[in-house]
């Protein structure tokens, strides 16, 4: 028999005159006039619990309570008096008349209010077991549950079967550094923890489950930030004899259902499909926050003869780019933001930030006010105006250097500049959810340090039919069968038709410089499994953590992973990693090179 008969936020008026049991914490204890007053708080929420003095047992009780006790109660549902009613709360109409009280645990005192919202993530992560009482908290996860509930019922509803794939495997290139596994058994041997399941779910291809998935733990040991942690979950998808637009079409579907299944969010049907050429012309980035409405506009072939070198270099620089990015309205930014603006663009190797204001146009140069404007000819300017369709009022921001730091910097500036208050009330951002495809990505991005191609997803990407040819003898000018879906500037989900061909993949090593014998040393077991009549097949993964962190409206995925790491890869609450006794390293035939101080670990 349960303890309980109800959630404490779950109890309404239609329980009036019932007596119902409760469990939970105490949100806080307060004595009016002796009265005892106790808010219960449990994962459904608050109710309040009236202890009469009448009562002088359960009174007694309820001057012992402190915040965070456990406690069970049976009592009286009954209509709180006129006025007291508190309409944000289920239980806002009524109050329990408390009975019988129990201790069922006493709690220290807490090192923090639970109400507190000015906390610090470190005080929130080495406490995250009282962390995770706090109502948004609490919220955040029960839709974490929510989403992957929605999801694993669409998937089931299309015929796709959850089929789990090892957690110790072979470490293999794909992009970022493995973490490894020494193995006891097997002298100086390593696991790596998967980075995805990409090779075993396209094994599965092969061995004929034609359509699975799987929410599954990835591991990436890289540098970390607010949308990255060492370990996140994947929604990991994979299907046979479907063609690019079917997938993308079915997991358009598939997000569609969630967001009105969880949030009641109809989002557009069918989403925008846009080229990654365009993307990244039009907004330097290939996830651009369409909310945001500010876009680049190409100038490197007008700025190739001014006299201003700060321009013309980049102009006819190989890899160059000249863009402008018309603000509407933005004349009114202050010099000192845009002395702000252009530290902001520092960080992304920008070594300037050039800029025209548009006073008036019917007065030519004369109505430009720019330290750069003498420095550029009639004929430019003149382009540069009629480009960017530029109005009394406005100013125009410029990039100019390699066209990695001119789309880093520039894009970057296009998304703060964007969200910030004047773009608000200038009407340049609107606050909807604005879902995007990104289609057509390159297969290779060329490596100077390394003077190498890189694949620009992984290695197992399809190119376009007829760009075989190109694999060996151009490989910048193949395009792949990748796809990336976006959301709101965030990349949520991204996947690609595979390689089914033994032939085309080791064409594909060759590009990356992957000779044979490295080819059958990492992926022979693929390479292999590819001859025995490997279906067509792609598929994509989504990171739940990014999905779930966008619809609370969280600031980091921290806030919807139970038990994260900091950015520097630690857990402050089991200060993980730590350090471990020599018979163990011993075991695993590891000697340490550095002694290792056992230190707490920090933010």
């Amino acid at each position: 028999m349960s303890m309980r008969t109800h959630y404490c936020g779950l109890v309404d008026s239609q329980l009036s005159g019932q007596v119902v049991s409760l469990c939970g914490w105490v949100q806080r204890r307060r004595d009016h006039g002796g009265v005892i007053f106790i808010d219960l708080r449990d994962r459904e929420g608050l109710v309040q619990v009236v202890c009469d003095p009448d009562r002088a047992d359960v009174f007694a009780q309820a001057e012992r309570i402190r915040n965070e006790f456990c406690l069970r109660i049976t009592g009286l549902v009954r209509a709180r008096p006129a006025g007291t009613e508190n309409s944000n709360l289920v239980s806002g109409g009524i109050e329990i008349l408390c009975h019988q009280l129990e201790i069922l645990n006493a709690s220290v005192t807490p090192p923090f209010q639970l109400d507190d919202d000015n906390l610090s993530e470190t005080t929130r992560l080495t406490h995250r077991v009282l962390d995770l009482r706090r109502p948004q908290m609490q919220h955040n996860l029960k839709l974490r549950y929510q989403v992957a509930m929605a999801v694993r019922k669409f998937l089931d509803e299309h015929g796709f079967i959850d089929i789990e794939t090892p957690m110790l495997t072979k470490s293999t290139p794909e992009g970022a550094r493995d973490y490894l596994v020494p193995s006891r058994v097997h002298d100086g041997m390593f696991f790596a923890l998967p980075q995805s399941p990409q090779l075993f779910k396209q094994l599965l291809m092969v061995a004929g489950f034609d359509r699975y998935y799987q929410i599954t733990k990835c591991f990436r040991d890289e540098d970390l930030r607010a949308d990255r942690q060492p370990e996140f979950t994947q929604i990991d998808i994979e299907t046979s004899f479907m063609t690019e637009g079917d997938i993308r079409q079915l997991f358009e579907n598939m997000i569609r259902h969630v967001f009105q299944t969880v949030l009641e969010i109809a989002l557009p049907n069918p989403f925008p499909v846009m080229q990654f050429a365009d993307a990244m012309r039009l907004y330097g980035s290939d996830k651009p926050d369409l909310r945001v409405k500010l876009e680049f506009t190409e100038l490197t072939d007008v700025m190739r003869d001014v006299d201003f070198k700060v321009f013309s270099g980049p102009a006819n620089m190989e890899g160059g780019r000249v863009v402008a990015m018309r603000v509407p309205k933005g004349a009114e930014i202050s010099r000192s933001e845009i002395d702000a603006y252009t530290q902001f663009v520092g960080i992304y190797g920008a070594k300037g930030l050039a800029w025209i204001k548009v006073n008036d146009l019917s007065k030519g140069r004369d109505g430009l006010q720019s330290p750069i404007v003498k420095n550029i000819h009639d004929r430019a300017l003149s382009a540069i105006l009629e480009r960017t369709a530029a109005q009394d009022g406005d100013i125009l921001f410029f990039g100019a250097d390699k066209a990695k730091v001119v789309n880093d910097a520039i894009g970057a500036l296009r998304v703060k500049i964007g969200h910030s208050d004047f773009a608000k009330q200038a009407g340049l951002f609107e606050a909807v959810w604005k879902p995007l495809w990104v289609i057509d990505f390159p297969m290779f991005e060329f490596d100077e340090e390394a003077n190498r191609w890189n694949a620009m997803h992984h290695p197992f990407t399809s190119p376009k039919d007829g760009h075989e040819d190109w694999l060996e003898a151009n490989p910048g000018a193949c395009i792949a069968k990748a796809y990336d879906m976006v959301l709101n500037g965030w990349e949520i989900g991204g996947g690609s038709v595979r390689i089914h061909r033994e032939e085309v993949q080791s064409k594909v090593f060759r590009a990356l410089k992957i000779g044979a014998e490295e080819a059958k040393e990492k992926f022979g077991f693929l390479l292999d499994a590819l001859q025995y009549g490997a279906p067509p097949h792609g598929g994509l993964a989504f990171g739940l953590d990014r999905i779930v962190t966008m619809m609370t409206g969280a600031e980091s995925i921290r806030d919807v992973i139970a038990f994260p790491k900091t950015q520097r890869a630690q857990c402050l609450l089991t200060q993980a990693p730590s350090p471990v006794d020599e018979k163990q390293l011993r075991e695993l035939h590891i000697r340490l090179r550095n002694p290792i101080s056992a230190t707490k670990p920090e933010a």
